[in-house]
């Protein structure tokens, strides 16, 4: 049966290649944008998860056109990239308001529902940087460790109502957001990985499409690395 699938952030890059996923198993899927294109196959609702007003507006508009979400995946995210020395209060603030409490807020609103129904998936799309840290990414790295926590907590809250709660960890994957990262660094990431390569858009999709499947259904509160091995040990 087709489920109501929510990605945010879903017009680009890893978030598209998720929502492509859950289209090709014949899911509805939604994606929400702020202003850029959206690919045929999927809804796109414009929504800035920094504004609660936007997310309680974007929830209705999917649920008027696929139902109430079912499955939600919170990928929408920024960087903001400087040392900490020199990075001022605004730009710490704008990078956790997009990654952190945006998905505090789409999470909220979909686990409603999803107490309604006694069913529901909520992934949230962390990053290796949030286990191991990063230079230059005080805000980022602060804000992708705190879904750890965020989706532990949910998954204890809502377990015993069939409503599960994980994080996948992608490492660096070949995306435009990482294309601007200069050949020195990626460089040394690729030293870092065990399978000495990039990831792909629908390697990081294949974990979350298990994830939001029956066959995880026992697998809440997880944190699931899929980085190459970047990140061994966290």
């Amino acid at each position: 049966m087709a489920r109501s699938v929510l990605v945010t952030g879903g017009n680009r890059g890893i978030g598209l290649a998720i929502a492509q996923a859950f289209v090709a198993q014949g899911d509805k899927v939604a994606v929400t944008h702020r202003g850029s294109a959206v690919p045929d196959g999927l809804l796109g609702v414009r929504c800035d998860v920094t504004d609660g007003a936007q997310v309680e507006a974007a929830f209705k508009e999917i649920a008027e056109a696929h139902g109430p979400v079912e499955v939600l995946v919170s990928n929408a995210g920024i960087t903001a990239d400087t040392l900490l020395l020199r990075m001022n209060e605004d730009t710490f603030d704008r990078v956790i308001d997009t990654n952190l409490a945006g998905a505090y807020r789409v999470a909220k609103q979909a686990a409603s529902a999803m107490l309604r129904k006694r069913w529901g998936r909520i992934i949230f799309i962390s990053s290796v940087a949030g286990l191991s840290g990063s230079p230059g990414q005080v805000n980022y790295a602060a804000s992708k460790a705190g879904l750890v926590g965020m989706a532990r907590s949910i998954a204890r809250e809502l377990g015993s109502r069939n409503i599960t709660a994980n994080v996948v960890a992608p490492g660096f994957v070949e995306t435009e957001m990482t294309e601007t990262v200069s050949d020195e660094r990626k460089a040394e990431i690729l030293g870092q990985a065990a399978i000495r390569r990039f990831g792909r858009p629908e390697e990081i999709a294949a974990a979350v499409t298990w994830l939001a499947s029956d066959e995880s259904s026992y697998v809440t509160g997880a944190v699931l690395p899929v980085d190459g091995g970047v990140g061994m040990g966290h």
